[in-house]
């Protein structure tokens, strides 16, 4: 029960960063950045990367959330690398309750928890086609009840498959706004809370891409390239490197 509710939540995914000595030191931080510093930070993002996007592979609302649940403690690598024979035999929840959670759990066997991931994969199938006619519901409500599916996953669908202004905070995300600092905030739900109230209007939509591909290509967790960092002049992080 333990295991299937760290997925749910998608917490486990965040563990290790609500761990790292940048949270201890939340109260100690520098403070956030105003809003013309933030404003600023989406506008130098948004010029590099004017049309980001997701870097799991997916075809449609279903293979996305399938994809999304599957990336827990996992790689968006590894996860196309196992979806694209699965999404080619199964694509539609239909299809993924004829094939089995067996063979779900065959294709998916090089993905970390994937006993459980395949699972939720059979159970969340089974929902939609039994709820909702065999498509991906809109409302995080909705969303949020499905097996495997947290705060986190339903942030990502209603965004990337249905253009839903609202940013979901995985590690990169956690460690870029706490360092800048974006916000500055203990836990995953808090941070983005406080990104979807400062984050300016017309950044909104994409403002998940941006951060999470800034976290995960410049502002690493080891070692972040702050030497060549775009909003370098920017962030108050006290650690930059050289």
């Amino acid at each position: 029960m333990a295991a299937r509710k760290s997925i749910r939540t998608g917490k486990s995914s965040v563990a290790a960063e609500l761990a790292h000595p940048l949270v201890a030191r939340v109260e100690t931080a520098p403070q956030p950045v105003g809003p013309e510093a933030v404003a600023e930070v989406f506008a130098r993002l948004s010029a590099l990367n004017p049309e980001p996007r997701a870097e799991l592979a997916y075809r449609d609302p279903y293979t996305l959330l399938v994809a999304v649940v599957l990336s827990a403690q996992a790689t968006d690598r590894s996860v196309n690398l196992a979806t694209a024979p699965l999404f080619a035999v199964a694509d539609t929840p239909e299809k993924m309750l004829a094939l089995g959670e067996e063979r779900v759990r065959d294709f998916i066997r090089t993905i970390g928890l994937f006993n459980t991931k395949a699972k939720n994969v059979i159970a969340l199938s089974e929902i939609l086609v039994e709820r909702h006619g065999g498509t991906v519901p809109r409302s995080r409500e909705a969303l949020e009840i499905l097996p495997g599916v947290g705060t986190k996953t339903a942030s990502v669908v209603l965004n990337v498959a249905f253009g839903v202004e609202t940013i979901a905070v995985d590690t990169h995300i956690f460690r870029v706004s706490n360092r800048i600092p974006l916000v500055v905030a203990p836990t995953t739900d808090k941070v983005q809370a406080g990104l979807e109230a400062i984050v300016p209007a017309p950044y909104r939509l994409n403002a998940h891409h941006w951060l999470i591909l800034f976290g995960r290509y410049t502002c690493k967790a080891r070692r972040p390239e702050c030497p060549r960092c775009p909003i370098n002049d920017l962030c108050r992080y006290p650690s930059k490197t050289v």
